[in-house]
Protein backbone atom coordinates (compact mmCIF):
# COMPACT_ATOMS: atom_id res chain seq x y z
CA UNK A 1 0.00 0.00 0.00
CA UNK A 2 1.29 3.56 -0.91
CA UNK A 3 2.68 4.92 1.89
CA UNK A 4 0.64 8.04 1.67
CA UNK A 5 -2.44 6.07 1.97
CA UNK A 6 -1.06 4.43 5.27
CA UNK A 7 -0.68 7.95 6.69
CA UNK A 8 -4.22 8.85 5.10
CA UNK A 9 -5.86 5.84 7.01
CA UNK A 10 -3.52 6.54 10.42
CA UNK A 11 -5.23 10.17 10.84
CA UNK A 12 -8.58 8.53 9.87
CA UNK A 13 -8.13 6.28 12.68
CA UNK A 14 -7.08 8.93 14.75
CA UNK A 15 -9.94 11.10 14.01
CA UNK A 16 -12.48 8.41 14.84
CA UNK A 17 -10.94 7.20 18.40
CA UNK A 18 -12.70 9.60 20.60
CA UNK A 19 -10.44 12.02 22.74
CA UNK A 20 -9.14 10.70 26.63
CA UNK A 21 -12.01 12.95 28.22
CA UNK A 22 -14.83 11.60 26.06
CA UNK A 23 -13.35 8.14 26.21
CA UNK A 24 -12.55 7.59 29.68
CA UNK A 25 -15.94 7.54 31.25
CA UNK A 26 -16.89 4.55 29.31
CA UNK A 27 -13.81 2.96 29.82
CA UNK A 28 -14.00 3.33 33.56
CA UNK A 29 -17.85 1.90 33.84
CA UNK A 30 -16.63 -1.04 31.35
CA UNK A 31 -13.52 -1.81 33.59
CA UNK A 32 -16.31 -1.67 36.68
CA UNK A 33 -18.43 -4.10 35.45
CA UNK A 34 -15.97 -6.98 33.97
CA UNK A 35 -14.20 -6.31 37.62
CA UNK A 36 -17.63 -6.74 39.35
CA UNK A 37 -18.24 -9.71 37.35
CA UNK A 38 -14.91 -11.49 38.38
CA UNK A 39 -15.64 -10.41 42.59
CA UNK A 40 -19.10 -11.98 41.62
CA UNK A 41 -18.12 -15.51 40.80
CA UNK A 42 -15.22 -15.43 42.92
CA UNK A 43 -17.77 -14.11 46.34
CA UNK A 44 -20.01 -16.32 45.27
CA UNK A 45 -17.74 -19.55 45.32
CA UNK A 46 -16.97 -18.35 48.93
CA UNK A 47 -19.72 -17.95 50.05
CA UNK A 48 -21.23 -21.25 49.08
CA UNK A 49 -18.57 -23.31 50.24
CA UNK A 50 -18.10 -21.59 53.18
CA UNK A 51 -21.96 -22.08 53.84
CA UNK A 52 -21.68 -25.80 53.51
CA UNK A 53 -19.28 -25.65 56.51
CA UNK A 54 -22.01 -24.06 58.59
CA UNK A 55 -20.73 -21.54 59.99
CA UNK A 56 -22.61 -18.71 62.36
CA UNK A 57 -24.55 -16.23 60.25
CA UNK A 58 -22.38 -13.22 60.73
CA UNK A 59 -19.41 -15.13 59.02
CA UNK A 60 -21.32 -15.38 55.90
CA UNK A 61 -22.98 -11.60 56.04
CA UNK A 62 -19.69 -9.87 54.50
CA UNK A 63 -20.20 -11.98 51.48
CA UNK A 64 -23.27 -12.33 51.02
CA UNK A 65 -23.61 -8.25 50.50
CA UNK A 66 -21.12 -8.49 48.21
CA UNK A 67 -22.62 -10.82 45.97
CA UNK A 68 -25.20 -8.42 45.73
CA UNK A 69 -23.49 -5.72 45.39
CA UNK A 70 -21.14 -7.29 42.95
CA UNK A 71 -24.32 -8.61 40.69
CA UNK A 72 -26.29 -5.46 40.77
CA UNK A 73 -23.05 -3.20 40.00
CA UNK A 74 -22.08 -5.85 37.09
CA UNK A 75 -25.80 -5.08 35.69
CA UNK A 76 -25.52 -1.24 36.30
CA UNK A 77 -22.38 -0.90 35.56
CA UNK A 78 -22.37 -2.56 32.19
CA UNK A 79 -25.70 0.03 31.30
CA UNK A 80 -24.15 2.88 32.39
CA UNK A 81 -20.38 1.76 30.38
CA UNK A 82 -23.17 1.70 27.01
CA UNK A 83 -24.48 5.06 27.68
CA UNK A 84 -20.92 6.49 27.86
CA UNK A 85 -19.16 4.35 25.27
CA UNK A 86 -21.89 4.28 22.18
CA UNK A 87 -22.12 8.16 23.08
CA UNK A 88 -18.65 8.82 22.47
CA UNK A 89 -18.59 6.73 19.74
CA UNK A 90 -21.84 8.09 17.88
CA UNK A 91 -20.17 11.76 18.13
CA UNK A 92 -16.75 10.72 17.25
CA UNK A 93 -18.32 9.22 14.24
CA UNK A 94 -20.65 12.12 13.28
CA UNK A 95 -17.75 14.57 13.78
CA UNK A 96 -15.67 12.15 11.15
CA UNK A 97 -18.30 12.09 8.74
CA UNK A 98 -18.12 15.70 8.64
CA UNK A 99 -14.42 15.52 7.59
CA UNK A 100 -14.97 13.07 5.09
CA UNK A 101 -17.70 15.18 3.04
CA UNK A 102 -15.31 18.36 3.52
CA UNK A 103 -12.63 16.11 2.05
CA UNK A 104 -14.85 15.97 -1.13
CA UNK A 105 -16.08 19.23 -1.13
CA UNK A 106 -13.11 20.38 -3.10
CA UNK A 107 -13.12 18.22 -5.58
CA UNK A 108 -17.00 18.72 -6.30
CA UNK A 109 -18.26 18.33 -9.01
CA UNK A 110 -15.50 18.15 -11.45
CA UNK A 111 -12.94 16.18 -9.23
CA UNK A 112 -15.69 13.48 -8.42
CA UNK A 113 -16.99 12.86 -12.34
CA UNK A 114 -14.67 9.26 -12.07
CA UNK A 115 -16.24 8.45 -8.99
CA UNK A 116 -18.21 5.37 -8.61
CA UNK A 117 -21.40 6.25 -6.90
CA UNK A 118 -22.47 3.06 -5.32
CA UNK A 119 -18.78 2.61 -3.69
CA UNK A 120 -18.44 6.59 -2.72
CA UNK A 121 -21.91 5.41 -0.60
CA UNK A 122 -20.40 2.47 0.61
CA UNK A 123 -17.42 4.02 2.04
CA UNK A 124 -19.62 7.39 3.27
CA UNK A 125 -21.83 5.12 5.39
CA UNK A 126 -20.85 1.15 5.71
CA UNK A 127 -16.98 2.05 6.16
CA UNK A 128 -17.38 5.30 8.02
CA UNK A 129 -20.32 3.18 10.56
CA UNK A 130 -17.64 0.56 10.92
CA UNK A 131 -15.58 2.92 12.23
CA UNK A 132 -17.08 2.97 15.29
CA UNK A 133 -15.76 -0.79 16.57
CA UNK A 134 -12.55 1.12 16.76
CA UNK A 135 -13.09 2.27 20.11
CA UNK A 136 -16.01 0.02 20.80
CA UNK A 137 -14.79 -3.36 19.67
CA UNK A 138 -11.00 -2.97 19.67
CA UNK A 139 -9.77 -0.41 22.26
CA UNK A 140 -11.79 -0.49 24.75
CA UNK A 141 -12.13 -4.28 25.39
CA UNK A 142 -8.45 -4.82 24.97
CA UNK A 143 -7.77 -2.32 27.28
CA UNK A 144 -10.14 -4.05 30.16
CA UNK A 145 -9.02 -7.04 29.30
CA UNK A 146 -5.66 -6.46 29.91
CA UNK A 147 -6.54 -4.61 33.18
CA UNK A 148 -8.88 -7.63 34.74
CA UNK A 149 -6.19 -10.26 33.07
CA UNK A 150 -3.40 -8.48 35.87
CA UNK A 151 -5.43 -7.97 38.49
CA UNK A 152 -6.41 -11.51 38.45
CA UNK A 153 -3.63 -12.35 38.28
CA UNK A 154 -2.23 -10.74 40.89
CA UNK A 155 -5.64 -11.93 43.42
CA UNK A 156 -4.54 -15.34 42.58
CA UNK A 157 -1.40 -14.85 43.37
CA UNK A 158 -1.83 -13.38 47.25
CA UNK A 159 -3.87 -16.62 47.63
CA UNK A 160 -1.63 -19.16 45.85
CA UNK A 161 1.54 -18.63 43.36
CA UNK A 162 1.28 -21.18 41.85
CA UNK A 163 -2.26 -20.93 40.52
CA UNK A 164 -1.61 -17.56 39.60
CA UNK A 165 1.23 -18.57 37.27
CA UNK A 166 -0.74 -21.81 35.49
CA UNK A 167 -3.60 -18.52 34.86
CA UNK A 168 -1.26 -16.28 33.44
CA UNK A 169 0.28 -18.94 31.22
CA UNK A 170 -3.06 -20.09 30.16
CA UNK A 171 -4.06 -16.73 29.06
CA UNK A 172 -1.06 -16.28 27.19
CA UNK A 173 -1.70 -19.76 25.30
CA UNK A 174 -5.30 -18.83 24.70
CA UNK A 175 -5.05 -15.03 23.16
CA UNK A 176 -1.80 -16.74 20.63
CA UNK A 177 -4.08 -19.75 19.86
CA UNK A 178 -6.83 -17.71 19.47
CA UNK A 179 -5.44 -14.76 17.25
CA UNK A 180 -3.77 -17.49 15.28
CA UNK A 181 -6.42 -19.19 14.68
CA UNK A 182 -8.93 -16.04 13.84
CA UNK A 183 -6.44 -15.07 11.48
CA UNK A 184 -5.93 -18.02 9.89
CA UNK A 185 -8.95 -18.36 8.89
CA UNK A 186 -10.45 -15.30 8.68
CA UNK A 187 -8.10 -12.24 8.06
CA UNK A 188 -7.97 -12.29 4.50
CA UNK A 189 -12.09 -12.52 4.68
CA UNK A 190 -12.31 -9.72 7.01
CA UNK A 191 -9.94 -7.52 5.00
CA UNK A 192 -12.10 -8.32 1.89
CA UNK A 193 -15.41 -7.11 3.69
CA UNK A 194 -15.41 -3.65 3.10
CA UNK A 195 -13.96 -3.69 -0.52
CA UNK A 196 -17.35 -6.48 -1.16
CA UNK A 197 -19.81 -4.30 0.35
CA UNK A 198 -18.85 -1.28 -2.09
CA UNK A 199 -18.99 -3.68 -4.79
CA UNK A 200 -22.30 -4.94 -3.50
CA UNK A 201 -23.71 -1.09 -3.33
CA UNK A 202 -21.99 -0.47 -6.81
CA UNK A 203 -23.78 -3.15 -8.81
CA UNK A 204 -27.20 -2.56 -7.06
CA UNK A 205 -27.11 1.27 -7.76
CA UNK A 206 -26.34 0.12 -11.44
CA UNK A 207 -28.85 -1.93 -11.93
CA UNK A 208 -31.94 0.07 -10.56
CA UNK A 209 -30.50 3.13 -11.88
CA UNK A 210 -30.30 1.79 -15.32
CA UNK A 211 -32.72 -1.10 -15.57
CA UNK A 212 -34.84 0.82 -18.18
CA UNK A 213 -31.63 0.88 -20.63
CA UNK A 214 -30.89 -2.91 -19.05
CA UNK A 215 -34.19 -3.80 -20.03
CA UNK A 216 -34.20 -2.53 -23.11
CA UNK A 217 -31.25 -4.50 -24.27
CA UNK A 218 -32.15 -7.28 -22.88
CA UNK A 219 -29.27 -7.28 -20.13
CA UNK A 220 -31.16 -7.38 -17.14
CA UNK A 221 -30.10 -11.42 -16.41
CA UNK A 222 -26.72 -11.09 -16.71
CA UNK A 223 -26.41 -7.82 -14.31
CA UNK A 224 -28.60 -10.22 -12.14
CA UNK A 225 -25.95 -12.84 -11.89
CA UNK A 226 -23.08 -10.39 -11.32
CA UNK A 227 -25.02 -8.97 -8.76
CA UNK A 228 -25.77 -12.59 -7.15
CA UNK A 229 -21.94 -13.47 -7.71
CA UNK A 230 -21.16 -9.91 -5.94
CA UNK A 231 -23.59 -11.30 -3.07
CA UNK A 232 -22.33 -14.94 -2.59
CA UNK A 233 -18.88 -13.18 -2.60
CA UNK A 234 -19.82 -11.07 0.55
CA UNK A 235 -21.71 -13.98 2.14
CA UNK A 236 -18.66 -16.32 2.11
CA UNK A 237 -16.35 -13.87 3.42
CA UNK A 238 -19.08 -13.14 6.54
CA UNK A 239 -19.48 -17.14 7.17
CA UNK A 240 -15.79 -17.13 6.74
CA UNK A 241 -15.56 -14.33 9.83
CA UNK A 242 -17.87 -15.92 11.73
CA UNK A 243 -16.29 -19.05 11.77
CA UNK A 244 -13.27 -17.37 12.56
CA UNK A 245 -14.72 -15.85 15.88
CA UNK A 246 -15.75 -19.37 16.48
CA UNK A 247 -12.72 -20.93 16.83
CA UNK A 248 -11.49 -18.21 19.04
CA UNK A 249 -14.04 -18.41 21.15
CA UNK A 250 -13.98 -22.37 21.45
CA UNK A 251 -9.97 -21.30 22.03
CA UNK A 252 -11.09 -19.52 24.81
CA UNK A 253 -13.42 -21.44 26.34
CA UNK A 254 -11.02 -25.05 26.06
CA UNK A 255 -8.14 -22.75 27.91
CA UNK A 256 -10.44 -21.47 30.70
CA UNK A 257 -11.18 -25.34 31.29
CA UNK A 258 -7.49 -25.92 31.35
CA UNK A 259 -6.60 -22.70 33.74
CA UNK A 260 -9.45 -24.35 36.32
CA UNK A 261 -7.70 -27.49 36.11
CA UNK A 262 -4.59 -26.77 36.96
CA UNK A 263 -5.43 -24.41 39.35
CA UNK A 264 -7.51 -27.28 41.53
CA UNK A 265 -4.40 -29.51 40.79
CA UNK A 266 -2.21 -27.14 42.28
CA UNK A 267 -4.41 -26.05 45.05
CA UNK A 268 -6.24 -28.81 46.21
CA UNK A 269 -2.96 -29.89 48.22
CA UNK A 270 -1.60 -26.54 49.49
CA UNK A 271 -5.62 -24.39 50.30
CA UNK A 272 -8.93 -24.98 52.10
CA UNK A 273 -11.93 -25.34 50.45
CA UNK A 274 -13.15 -21.70 50.37
CA UNK A 275 -9.90 -20.27 48.63
CA UNK A 276 -9.80 -23.64 46.40
CA UNK A 277 -12.94 -22.84 45.06
CA UNK A 278 -11.97 -19.47 44.55
CA UNK A 279 -8.71 -20.04 42.28
CA UNK A 280 -11.26 -22.83 40.38
CA UNK A 281 -14.13 -20.37 39.40
CA UNK A 282 -11.80 -17.05 39.01
CA UNK A 283 -10.21 -18.53 35.68
CA UNK A 284 -13.88 -19.07 34.34
CA UNK A 285 -14.86 -15.24 34.68
CA UNK A 286 -11.52 -14.08 33.76
CA UNK A 287 -11.79 -15.94 30.70
CA UNK A 288 -14.95 -14.41 29.67
CA UNK A 289 -13.98 -11.41 29.79
CA UNK A 290 -10.49 -11.90 27.75
CA UNK A 291 -12.52 -13.84 25.30
CA UNK A 292 -12.88 -10.52 23.49
CA UNK A 293 -9.22 -9.78 22.66
CA UNK A 294 -9.47 -12.21 19.39
CA UNK A 295 -11.81 -10.99 18.72
CA UNK A 296 -11.20 -7.53 19.52
CA UNK A 297 -8.01 -8.33 16.74
CA UNK A 298 -10.13 -9.55 14.17
CA UNK A 299 -12.64 -6.39 14.39
CA UNK A 300 -8.90 -4.42 13.92
CA UNK A 301 -8.82 -5.92 10.83
CA UNK A 302 -12.38 -4.79 9.75
CA UNK A 303 -11.44 -1.27 10.84
CA UNK A 304 -8.26 -0.31 9.03
CA UNK A 305 -9.85 -2.04 5.93
CA UNK A 306 -12.64 0.86 6.49
CA UNK A 307 -10.13 3.25 7.15
CA UNK A 308 -8.04 2.68 4.34
CA UNK A 309 -11.35 2.64 2.20
CA UNK A 310 -12.17 6.12 3.72
CA UNK A 311 -8.79 7.01 3.37
CA UNK A 312 -9.02 6.49 -0.35
CA UNK A 313 -12.27 8.46 -0.86
CA UNK A 314 -10.68 11.40 -2.50
CA UNK A 315 -6.73 11.93 -3.49
CA UNK A 316 -4.71 12.97 -0.85
CA UNK A 317 -3.76 15.87 -2.98
CA UNK A 318 -6.41 18.43 -4.82
CA UNK A 319 -5.93 17.37 -8.56
CA UNK A 320 -4.79 19.35 -10.63
CA UNK A 321 -7.44 21.55 -12.61
CA UNK A 322 -9.28 22.28 -9.64
CA UNK A 323 -9.31 25.26 -7.52
CA UNK A 324 -8.59 25.35 -3.98
CA UNK A 325 -11.50 26.51 -1.70
CA UNK A 326 -10.41 27.91 1.56
CA UNK A 327 -13.46 29.33 2.90
CA UNK A 328 -15.71 27.75 5.06
CA UNK A 329 -18.87 26.18 2.78
CA UNK A 330 -21.28 27.78 5.95
CA UNK A 331 -20.02 31.22 5.29
CA UNK A 332 -21.93 33.48 3.80
CA UNK A 333 -20.09 36.86 3.83
CA UNK A 334 -21.35 39.43 1.09
CA UNK A 335 -21.06 39.43 -2.54
CA UNK A 336 -18.76 40.56 -4.78
CA UNK A 337 -20.53 43.87 -5.75
CA UNK A 338 -23.79 45.17 -4.85
CA UNK A 339 -26.74 43.69 -6.79
CA UNK A 340 -27.38 46.37 -8.99
CA UNK A 341 -23.71 46.33 -9.90
CA UNK A 342 -23.48 43.74 -12.13
CA UNK A 343 -19.02 43.08 -12.95
CA UNK A 344 -17.49 43.22 -16.04
CA UNK A 345 -16.06 40.01 -17.21
CA UNK A 346 -12.59 39.87 -18.76
CA UNK A 347 -10.82 37.03 -20.45
CA UNK A 348 -6.82 37.47 -21.28
CA UNK A 349 -5.18 34.24 -22.43
CA UNK A 350 -7.70 32.18 -20.48
CA UNK A 351 -6.97 28.29 -21.13
CA UNK A 352 -7.96 25.34 -18.57
CA UNK A 353 -8.59 21.91 -18.63
CA UNK A 354 -10.82 19.10 -16.87
CA UNK A 355 -8.70 17.71 -14.00
CA UNK A 356 -5.75 15.35 -14.18
CA UNK A 357 -5.77 12.43 -12.30
CA UNK A 358 -3.13 9.45 -12.35
CA UNK A 359 -2.30 6.25 -10.71
CA UNK A 360 -0.53 8.07 -7.50
CA UNK A 361 -2.97 10.86 -5.91
CA UNK A 362 -1.72 13.07 -8.81
CA UNK A 363 1.49 15.17 -8.91
CA UNK A 364 -0.14 18.53 -9.38
CA UNK A 365 2.69 19.64 -11.58
CA UNK A 366 4.01 16.74 -13.65
CA UNK A 367 0.02 15.89 -14.24
CA UNK A 368 -0.45 19.88 -15.29
CA UNK A 369 2.23 20.21 -17.43
CA UNK A 370 0.61 17.58 -20.15
CA UNK A 371 -2.77 18.18 -19.80
CA UNK A 372 -4.61 18.51 -22.99
CA UNK A 373 -6.64 21.72 -23.16
CA UNK A 374 -10.45 22.41 -23.52
CA UNK A 375 -10.06 25.71 -24.07
CA UNK A 376 -6.98 27.91 -25.05
CA UNK A 377 -6.05 31.64 -25.59
CA UNK A 378 -9.50 32.80 -24.98
CA UNK A 379 -9.83 36.57 -24.96
CA UNK A 380 -13.03 38.65 -24.69
CA UNK A 381 -14.31 40.94 -22.39
CA UNK A 382 -18.64 40.37 -20.98
CA UNK A 383 -19.96 44.10 -20.13
CA UNK A 384 -22.16 44.70 -16.84
CA UNK A 385 -25.81 43.35 -18.36
CA UNK A 386 -25.04 42.22 -21.22
CA UNK A 387 -26.77 38.78 -22.67
CA UNK A 388 -24.11 37.30 -24.34
CA UNK A 389 -24.44 33.75 -26.35
CA UNK A 390 -22.00 31.42 -26.60
CA UNK A 391 -22.24 28.68 -29.40
CA UNK A 392 -20.49 25.96 -30.45
CA UNK A 393 -20.45 21.92 -31.49
CA UNK A 394 -20.14 19.36 -29.23
CA UNK A 395 -16.53 19.59 -27.78
CA UNK A 396 -16.08 23.15 -28.72
CA UNK A 397 -14.82 23.89 -24.71
CA UNK A 398 -18.70 25.45 -23.88
CA UNK A 399 -18.94 23.24 -21.26
CA UNK A 400 -15.46 24.08 -19.81
CA UNK A 401 -15.90 27.66 -20.40
CA UNK A 402 -18.93 27.29 -17.97
CA UNK A 403 -17.44 25.67 -15.17
CA UNK A 404 -14.38 27.97 -15.28
CA UNK A 405 -16.78 30.62 -14.92
CA UNK A 406 -18.42 29.54 -11.61
CA UNK A 407 -14.42 27.71 -11.18
CA UNK A 408 -15.54 24.37 -11.06
CA UNK A 409 -11.99 23.96 -12.41
CA UNK A 410 -9.13 26.15 -12.52
CA UNK A 411 -7.55 27.97 -15.52
CA UNK A 412 -4.68 29.85 -16.76
CA UNK A 413 -4.14 33.44 -17.93
CA UNK A 414 -6.35 36.09 -16.97
CA UNK A 415 -10.05 36.21 -15.64
CA UNK A 416 -11.33 39.11 -13.59
CA UNK A 417 -15.09 40.10 -12.26
CA UNK A 418 -14.93 43.87 -12.03
CA UNK A 419 -11.44 43.91 -12.22
CA UNK A 420 -10.67 41.74 -9.45
CA UNK A 421 -8.86 38.40 -10.46
CA UNK A 422 -11.20 35.78 -9.96
CA UNK A 423 -7.91 33.78 -8.74
CA UNK A 424 -8.01 35.96 -5.88
CA UNK A 425 -11.23 34.85 -4.36
CA UNK A 426 -12.31 31.60 -3.01
CA UNK A 427 -14.42 29.80 -5.30
CA UNK A 428 -17.23 30.10 -2.46
CA UNK A 429 -16.58 34.12 -2.69
CA UNK A 430 -17.38 33.92 -6.62
CA UNK A 431 -20.08 32.18 -6.57
CA UNK A 432 -22.25 34.64 -4.29
CA UNK A 433 -22.33 36.28 -7.59
CA UNK A 434 -21.68 33.94 -10.29
CA UNK A 435 -24.39 31.01 -10.52
CA UNK A 436 -24.86 28.15 -12.85
CA UNK A 437 -27.73 26.20 -14.56
CA UNK A 438 -26.16 22.94 -15.03
CA UNK A 439 -27.12 20.92 -18.72
CA UNK A 440 -28.65 17.92 -16.40
CA UNK A 441 -29.92 20.03 -13.11
CA UNK A 442 -30.06 17.70 -9.88
CA UNK A 443 -33.49 17.29 -8.95
CA UNK A 444 -34.05 16.20 -5.09
CA UNK A 445 -36.11 13.32 -4.08
CA UNK A 446 -38.73 15.99 -2.42
CA UNK A 447 -41.29 18.29 -3.17
CA UNK A 448 -41.40 20.98 -5.56
CA UNK A 449 -41.13 23.57 -2.48
CA UNK A 450 -38.03 21.93 -1.26
CA UNK A 451 -36.25 21.89 -4.35
CA UNK A 452 -36.54 25.95 -4.15
CA UNK A 453 -36.08 26.59 -1.03
CA UNK A 454 -32.52 25.61 -0.66
CA UNK A 455 -31.79 28.66 -2.80
CA UNK A 456 -33.19 31.09 -0.92
CA UNK A 457 -34.60 29.91 2.70
CA UNK A 458 -36.16 32.85 3.78
CA UNK A 459 -38.40 32.85 0.40
CA UNK A 460 -42.26 32.45 1.34
CA UNK A 461 -45.00 30.50 -0.96
CA UNK A 462 -45.58 33.53 -2.40
CA UNK A 463 -42.61 33.93 -3.65
CA UNK A 464 -41.87 30.53 -4.95
CA UNK A 465 -45.07 30.77 -6.63
CA UNK A 466 -44.13 34.39 -8.36
CA UNK A 467 -40.86 32.53 -9.32
CA UNK A 468 -42.63 29.88 -10.88
CA UNK A 469 -44.92 32.02 -13.20
CA UNK A 470 -41.83 33.85 -14.11
CA UNK A 471 -40.26 30.57 -15.60
CA UNK A 472 -43.38 29.14 -17.31
CA UNK A 473 -44.22 26.76 -14.42
CA UNK A 474 -47.52 28.18 -12.96
CA UNK A 475 -50.10 26.31 -14.47
CA UNK A 476 -48.11 22.99 -14.31
CA UNK A 477 -47.39 23.45 -10.48
CA UNK A 478 -51.16 24.37 -9.73
CA UNK A 479 -52.08 20.78 -11.73
CA UNK A 480 -49.76 19.21 -10.23
CA UNK A 481 -51.05 20.23 -6.30
CA UNK A 482 -49.12 23.25 -6.07
CA UNK A 483 -45.85 23.74 -3.56
CA UNK A 484 -46.18 20.16 -1.98
CA UNK A 485 -46.14 18.32 -5.78
CA UNK A 486 -43.40 15.58 -5.22
CA UNK A 487 -41.00 15.42 -8.15
CA UNK A 488 -39.15 12.07 -7.40
CA UNK A 489 -35.96 10.69 -7.26
CA UNK A 490 -33.56 12.24 -9.29
CA UNK A 491 -36.60 14.43 -11.07
CA UNK A 492 -38.38 10.93 -12.48
CA UNK A 493 -41.94 12.64 -12.44
CA UNK A 494 -40.79 16.09 -14.44
CA UNK A 495 -39.35 16.04 -17.97
CA UNK A 496 -36.23 17.33 -18.83
CA UNK A 497 -37.50 20.77 -19.98
CA UNK A 498 -39.27 21.18 -16.51
CA UNK A 499 -36.45 20.11 -14.79
CA UNK A 500 -34.53 23.27 -16.69
CA UNK A 501 -37.32 25.35 -15.37
CA UNK A 502 -36.94 24.60 -12.10
CA UNK A 503 -32.90 24.98 -12.11
CA UNK A 504 -34.06 28.47 -13.47
CA UNK A 505 -36.14 29.32 -10.98
CA UNK A 506 -33.75 28.22 -8.12
CA UNK A 507 -31.23 30.95 -10.00
CA UNK A 508 -33.76 33.60 -9.93
CA UNK A 509 -34.56 33.21 -6.70
CA UNK A 510 -30.73 32.76 -5.16
CA UNK A 511 -29.93 36.37 -7.46
CA UNK A 512 -27.06 35.99 -9.23
CA UNK A 513 -25.61 39.21 -10.63
CA UNK A 514 -24.02 36.75 -12.94
CA UNK A 515 -25.85 33.40 -14.76
CA UNK A 516 -24.17 31.33 -16.69
CA UNK A 517 -26.89 28.88 -18.41
CA UNK A 518 -25.07 26.02 -19.83
CA UNK A 519 -26.76 23.86 -22.90
CA UNK A 520 -30.62 24.70 -21.52
CA UNK A 521 -32.65 22.56 -24.36
CA UNK A 522 -30.05 19.22 -24.24
CA UNK A 523 -32.87 17.33 -23.21
CA UNK A 524 -36.02 18.93 -24.90
CA UNK A 525 -37.23 18.15 -27.72
CA UNK A 526 -36.93 20.18 -30.43
CA UNK A 527 -40.76 21.59 -30.62
CA UNK A 528 -40.00 22.99 -27.24
CA UNK A 529 -36.44 24.02 -27.50
CA UNK A 530 -37.44 27.21 -29.37
CA UNK A 531 -40.21 28.18 -26.18
CA UNK A 532 -38.18 27.32 -23.64
CA UNK A 533 -34.77 29.23 -25.10
CA UNK A 534 -37.37 32.67 -24.93
CA UNK A 535 -38.82 31.62 -21.58
CA UNK A 536 -35.55 31.44 -20.19
CA UNK A 537 -34.21 35.01 -21.56
CA UNK A 538 -37.13 36.09 -20.83
CA UNK A 539 -37.46 34.92 -17.27
CA UNK A 540 -33.96 36.70 -16.75
CA UNK A 541 -34.58 39.82 -18.22
CA UNK A 542 -34.53 43.17 -15.72
CA UNK A 543 -38.09 44.39 -14.65
CA UNK A 544 -38.80 47.27 -13.14
CA UNK A 545 -36.98 48.70 -10.78
CA UNK A 546 -34.41 45.51 -10.34
CA UNK A 547 -31.01 45.93 -11.47
CA UNK A 548 -29.43 44.55 -14.77
CA UNK A 549 -28.13 40.83 -14.96
CA UNK A 550 -25.73 39.82 -16.99
CA UNK A 551 -26.64 36.36 -18.81
CA UNK A 552 -23.92 34.30 -20.84
CA UNK A 553 -25.77 31.26 -22.62
CA UNK A 554 -24.09 28.65 -23.71
CA UNK A 555 -25.99 26.77 -26.43
CA UNK A 556 -25.25 24.56 -29.36
CA UNK A 557 -28.31 25.99 -31.02
CA UNK A 558 -28.99 29.74 -32.74
CA UNK A 559 -31.33 31.91 -30.23
CA UNK A 560 -33.06 35.18 -32.62
CA UNK A 561 -31.27 38.53 -32.29
CA UNK A 562 -33.43 40.04 -31.00
CA UNK A 563 -33.30 38.12 -27.70
CA UNK A 564 -29.21 38.47 -26.94
CA UNK A 565 -26.86 41.09 -27.27
CA UNK A 566 -23.54 39.39 -28.70
CA UNK A 567 -22.64 35.62 -29.97
CA UNK A 568 -19.20 34.31 -29.67
CA UNK A 569 -18.57 30.67 -31.32
CA UNK A 570 -16.18 28.46 -30.11
CA UNK A 571 -14.56 25.58 -32.28
CA UNK A 572 -11.83 23.36 -30.48
CA UNK A 573 -11.44 25.68 -27.78
CA UNK A 574 -10.58 28.66 -29.57
CA UNK A 575 -12.55 31.94 -30.18
CA UNK A 576 -13.53 31.58 -34.09
CA UNK A 577 -16.13 34.09 -34.49
CA UNK A 578 -18.63 37.10 -32.65
CA UNK A 579 -21.12 39.15 -34.01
Amino acid sequence: MPENTTSEAAAVLRRAQPDVKRFTPGLFFALCSALSAVALIACSGWLITRAAEQPQIAYLSAAVVGVRAFALGRAAFRYVDRLFSHDAAFRQLAELRGAVFERLIPLAPAGLARTKRGDLLSRLVSDVDELQDLPLRVVQPLLVSGIVAVLSVFGVWLLLPEAALTLAICLILAFVAGTVLHAAVAARAERRLAPGRGALMERILELVGSLDVLTAFGAVDDRIEELRRADAALRRDGVKTAFGAGLASSAMTLAAGLATLLAILVGAPALEGPQLTIIALVPLAVFEVCGMVPLAVGAWRQVRSSAERVARVAPARVPAGIPLDTEPAAQTGERLAPRDAAPTISFAGLSAHWPVFDAADVDAGAAASGAPRAISDLSLTIEAGERVLVRGESGAGKTTLANVLVRFIDYDGSFTLGGREARTMSPSELRRTVGLCEQQPWIFDSTLRQNLLFASETSSDAELLRVLERVGLGDWAASRGGLDAELGERGALVSGGQAQRIALARALLADFAVLVVDEPTANVDAAQAAALMQDILAATAPGQGSAPRTVILISHDTVPGELIDRELVLQGGRLVGAA
